[in-house]
């Protein structure tokens, strides 16, 4: 669904490649975090996946699609959506029910589907009843919700998330995980930028980046457990992860879990077991 090969990009202010020399491909269906130090490259990796910048060597493709080639720029974006950090930078119309119904609009979509895609949108994220609310009277989670309802009325294939969840509280972080999951288990590719290891855990892959370069690639358990190079590179470990190795040292025996509810009942049955 995603393929960069050889992949460099710099702004035309810096004097070092922002990404450089990046291979990588995520399949169809797959949710994949990406995590990095600021400055490593995230957000402009995210980016360059719906074309919102091109690369300066190499090729990215999407769905087949070269994002280098002008004429494919509308079918790209028709398949890859993304959410940005502060859900302000996004909401563009005064009702809840106009702005989720703007991206599909402008996609041509005509009623009654179009109402329709607003109703399931906004049923997704938790949000029926809301269509004729002003949306400078949402708080700031109901306002994500609002930017992930309008991207996913366009039904794309590719759902990006670039640090969304920044401006969340733990409930609005585990609701937007939810949703995130949900839709991934319908077959909806995945792509999330973030810094809280607690959403990358329950990813099914995680990519790592540094200084522009990909330097972790595999599954939660595989990344999120290599406690001394993520601490070189200025990441914590899950929470789950680092109780582990408290409760290890401490005689218990137990594996080094990454997320906290297969923590929770490997303690379970441990403690019913001795």
């Amino acid at each position: 669904m995603i393929s960069f090969e050889n992949v460099t990009f710099t702004y035309t202010d810096e004097e070092h490649n922002v990404l450089e020399d990046i291979s990588v491909e995520i399949p169809q269906g797959q949710f994949v975090c990406v995590l990095g130090a600021n400055g490593s490259g995230k957000s402009t990796f995210s980016k360059l996946i719906n074309a919102l910048l091109l690369p300066d060597s190499g090729t990215v493709m999407v769905d087949g699609l070269e994002t280098s080639n002008s004429e494919n720029t509308f079918a790209i974006r028709s398949r890859a959506g993304s959410v940005f950090q502060n859900p302000d930078d996004q909401i563009v119309a005064s009702l809840v029910e106009n702005d989720v119904a703007f991206g599909p609009e402008n996609l041509g979509i005509p009623n009654p589907e179009l109402r329709q895609r607003v109703e399931n949108a906004l049923a997704q994220v938790g949000l029926t009843g809301f269509e004729k609310r002003e949306t400078t009277a949402l708080s700031g989670g109901q306002k994500q919700r609002v930017a992930i309802a309008g991207v996913l009325a366009m039904e794309p294939q590719i759902l990006i998330f670039d640090e969304a969840s920044a401006m969340l509280d733990v409930r609005g972080r585990r609701g937007l995980m939810r949703v995130c999951k949900e839709l991934n288990a319908q077959g909806m590719t995945v792509v999330m930028i973030t810094h809280y290891m607690e959403e990358a855990a329950e990813a099914d892959r995680v990519l790592v980046l540094r200084e522009g370069s990909i330097v972790l690639d595999g599954t939660p358990e595989e990344v999120l457990t290599q406690d001394a190079v993520l601490r070189e590179l200025n990441l914590d470990v899950p929470f789950a992860t680092h109780l582990s190795r408290l409760l290890q040292d401490r005689g218990v025996d137990i594996p080094t879990y990454v997320d906290q509810d297969s923590l929770k009942e490997a303690l379970w049955h441990w403690y019913s077991t001795t």
